[in-house]
């Protein structure tokens, strides 16, 4: 089974969506609200489409107002040609930049095979939608739910604030438990990334009233502000950081110079080493490409 749920409240669902990729366990999730309004916000891969949607079945949803698509990288959005099918009359919100890559993805999964290879096939091509399904986020009005723009870690991406909570996809980058009052947090800044943009993006949640942060990966976190007050220190750490490598040389593994120093220094990743193998083994993937956007966003200035 590659899916789990966790009932976080009487009218907000974690379903964890697990592809069958080493070390991607716990890390990639789709957000249910059941109340007023009924939504699901992102929907994962294509390749745990089917796990989604017996996810949805065991909570007895049969109707969605809404799917809400924070943005459309293939581990939020690649499932959505096959949910959108099985929702047919369900709007599909997203970013206006968004719209024809749902509506065509060619180029969204060629691209993603050329930038994350094997990754890309463990998450499965992205079908689909047809254009009468996506609704614009920046024309989408509702009592509810208010769409906020938040181009940071890609200039697609949109959060969704509600009166209790507030999903913010990879806004913030990625934060996740590992138990016992532990966590590791990083940026999410592949390239191309624009450091005001990411700022102003973060500026924006932070006055939003609620707690409830809901992440994409992973979880959620009780303390919305503390996460977005540690995060906008964490990115300031890394730009002093990689900006005094970049610096202080032009060596071939200037990207394994930054990596190690970070790891030794960011107090949100001090728990790194507590992680399993496989995990590490992912993350350090990921690490390495948000510090590779902060290469190309610095030598630009």
């Amino acid at each position: 089974m590659n899916y789990k749920i966790e009932e976080i409240s009487d009218d907000l669902f974690l379903i964890t969506l697990n592809p069958p990729l080493r070390g991607f366990e716990d890390f990639i999730c789709a957000w249910l609200y059941r109340g007023e309004v009924t939504f699901l916000v992102d929907v994962g891969p294509s390749s745990t489409a089917r796990g989604l949607l017996h996810a949805l079945r065991d909570i007895t949803i049969n109707h969605l107002d809404l799917i809400l698509l924070t943005h459309i990288h293939l581990d939020h959005a690649g499932a959505i040609g096959e949910i959108a099918a099985h929702f047919p009359q369900t709007p599909v919100v997203c970013h206006p930049a968004g719209i024809s890559h749902l509506v065509d993805p060619t180029r969204l999964w060629e691209g993603t095979k050329k930038v994350l290879g094997s990754i890309a096939d463990g998450y499965g091509p992205i079908q689909a939608i047809p254009i009468h399904q996506a609704l614009d986020a920046e024309k989408f009005s509702s009592e509810v739910i208010v769409p906020v723009m938040t181009p940071g870690h890609a200039l697609h991406h949109v959060s969704y604030w509600t009166k209790n909570y507030l999903f913010i996809g990879e806004a913030c980058g990625v934060h996740y438990s590992i138990g016992q009052d532990r966590f590791c947090s990083r940026p999410a800044t592949p390239p191309r990334f624009f450091f005001d943009t990411y700022l102003e993006s973060i500026e924006k949640l932070t006055p939003l009233r609620t707690n409830k942060l809901c992440l994409g990966h992973y979880g959620l976190a009780d303390d919305a502000a503390k996460v977005l007050e540690n995060h906008l220190r964490q990115i300031f750490l890394w730009e002093k950081i990689i900006n005094e490598e970049i610096e202080r040389s032009n060596a071939d593994n200037l990207i394994e110079i930054c990596l190690a120093r970070l790891l030794r220094e960011d107090p949100l990743l001090k728990h790194f080493p507590d992680l399993t193998e496989e995990t590490q083994d992912r993350e350090t993937y990921f690490i390495k490409n948000s510090i590779n956007g902060f290469v190309g966003y610095l030598d630009e200035q």
